[in-house]
């Protein structure tokens, strides 16, 4: 399979917005009211990954530096519930955009939830990880067996825990799962009852906050290795109808999220006026640990790439451990004319 390769490209969107602020103001929209074309602001409600947390600052970013607005939106963020949640809600038409786990994305697909499409990455490999603090006795995969976790029951941790769990050769029928609100997750861990919690491994700083214990992570990374982390997601109806607008908005997005990572600090006050419930000094320093998420270390590529090929070599470690039927294809769950361009 050939490589297929986007990225985000500041100068090409910086163009586009030039050409767009010379066009007259006399000038007819187009009948799908492109954003950025002279019309009015197209609304768009657009879904966090899962709470209000710093690794979801950039959307907060993206608005209120004037991204989005500078791009032709206006934009609503609402609280994310995680990946199946918010496929869902992107299927049923209760959002236009929002972030989820990729791998999550392939596991619904899998089980035949369909009109949703990625159009860029977020995180370049899984922040998926089974969280615990070091007062539970938990230092390998292995010690889960007779534990009991909690996570929201779309969460891609809990979902794609088979397929970590035989491959850290762990007795998934030996580890109970309860079902757990994104924003009383972290809070779980004081629980003398709860060992374990889905969350992704930049939940460190905020996990130390909220539980004042020392955190520990087992990483999915450590054994899936090929997986991406979160990817942008939008439903396969507004790909298909309004391709521009889609790559506009994608652009003002990853905007946000270049510029979170280059000042995370103004990032997580930024995060902090919009929740007081959040923990500025948490939030930034999620950001600063997601980093090399999001640009993986060594590797070259810009924000917002996704590789087919590293997509197929994900579907067949899920086919591989009987989690999704044969004959997915990336190109199933990727709109790859719309994923940013180098």
């Amino acid at each position: 399979m050939r490589r297929v390769t986007r990225s985000f490209a500041v100068a090409a969107l910086a163009t586009a917005l030039a050409v767009v602020a010379g066009c007259s103001s006399d000038d007819e929209p187009e009948a799908t009211n492109n954003a950025g074309t002279g019309g009015e602001l197209v609304k768009v409600r657009y879904l966090t990954s899962f709470g209000n947390f710093g690794r979801d600052a950039y959307g907060w970013v993206a608005l209120e530096k004037g991204f989005f607005r500078e791009a032709g939106f206006d934009v609503e963020i609402q609280k994310g519930e995680g990946t199946g949640g918010n496929i869902q809600k992107i299927v049923a038409g209760a959002a236009d955009y929002t972030p989820i786990d990729l791998t999550g994305g392939l596991l619904n697909f899998g089980k035949g939830t369909k009109g949703f499409t990625a159009v860029a990455a977020i995180q370049q490999r899984t922040m998926a990880a089974i969280a615990t603090t070091t007062d539970k006795g938990i230092k390998t995969p292995k010690d889960l067996e007779g534990k009991t976790l909690v996570d929201a029951p779309g969460s891609v941790v809990r979902n794609l825990f088979p397929v970590y769990a035989q491959l850290a050769k762990i007795d998934y029928n030996k580890v109970t799962w309860n079902n757990g609100e994104p924003a009383t997750l972290i809070g779980q861990l004081n629980n003398k009852n709860v060992d374990g919690i889905g969350q992704f491994v930049v939940g460190r700083p905020t996990i130390a906050a909220v539980t004042k214990k020392e955190p520990f992570f087992l990483p999915y990374s450590d054994y899936l290795i090929d997986l991406y982390g979160n990817v942008l997601i939008t439903s396969t109806k507004n790909a298909t109808d309004k391709p521009e607008e889609v790559k506009k908005f994608t652009a003002a997005l990853l905007k946000g999220l270049e510029y979170s990572l280059a000042n995370p600090a103004e990032a997580a006050k930024i995060l902090k006026a919009k929740d007081q419930a959040a923990n500025d000094k948490a939030a930034q320093a999620e950001l600063e640990l997601m980093g090399s998420f999001v640009r993986s270390a060594g590797s070259g590529e810009k924000i917002g790439l996704i590789d087919t090929q590293r997509v197929a070599r994900s579907i067949a470690i899920l086919q591989g451990a009987g989690q999704i039927p044969a004959g997915i294809t990336p190109e199933q769950i990727i709109s790859v004319d719309l994923v940013p361009k180098v």
